[in-house]
């Protein structure tokens, strides 16, 4: 069984380095190789860029050589939370309150282990959420086995690009490519 705090431990000083912050690490077992999911986003955008998953993977992999801290083999994957980003964090909690999200309980609350509905926020470690069947719900952040945002028109408008830099090239190159046509 890997240590994940060990790997936390090992990740997060190359993610910070870099000007990042994690979200999350994850290792999972499927029918492949297991892989090892490191999730990271720059501070000021809450997303990351291509190169920047790049840079992080180089850096892990370097540190990895050195200390070995996985006994199998495994694929590494680092990403950036994408806009139906997991919720991780209480800042997670409170920075994207007034979006839709599910929340996967330890316990049930209100006979429900699964919440889902308008995020409300989070108070001293206490998520708020006005769940669509049941009504305002709280439940100790301590007790959320897994929780996500939903996609939606208002997530997306929410959500500043990284870049729209080559936007209007690859528009006028699928543009060209379609007249050829």
């Amino acid at each position: 069984m890997t240590d994940m705090t060990a790997l936390v431990n090992l990740i997060e000083p190359e993610a910070k380095a870099l000007g990042f912050e994690m979200v999350r690490v994850q290792f999972v077992s499927g029918a492949d190789e297991p892989t090892l999911q490191v999730m990271a986003e720059r501070p000021e955008t809450g997303q990351l860029g291509i190169d920047d998953c790049a840079a992080l993977s180089r850096r892990i992999s370097e540190k990895f050589d050195e200390v070995d801290p996985i006994e199998e083999a495994y694929r590494l994957e680092v990403s950036s939370p994408g806009i139906d980003r997991p919720l991780t964090r209480a800042k997670d909690y409170a920075n994207w309150a007034g979006h839709e999200a599910r929340i996967n309980l330890v316990e049930a609350v209100a006979d429900k282990k699964q919440l889902r509905g308008l995020l409300i926020g989070i108070e001293d470690e206490i998520i708020s959420i006005d769940d669509r069947k049941s009504g305002r719900q709280e439940t100790a952040l301590s007790n959320v086995h897994s929780a996500k945002l939903i996609l939606t028109d208002a997530l997306i408008a929410a959500t500043i690009p990284v870049s729209s830099e080559g936007a209007e090239e690859i528009e006028e190159d699928t543009l060209t490519e379609e007249q050829e046509d």
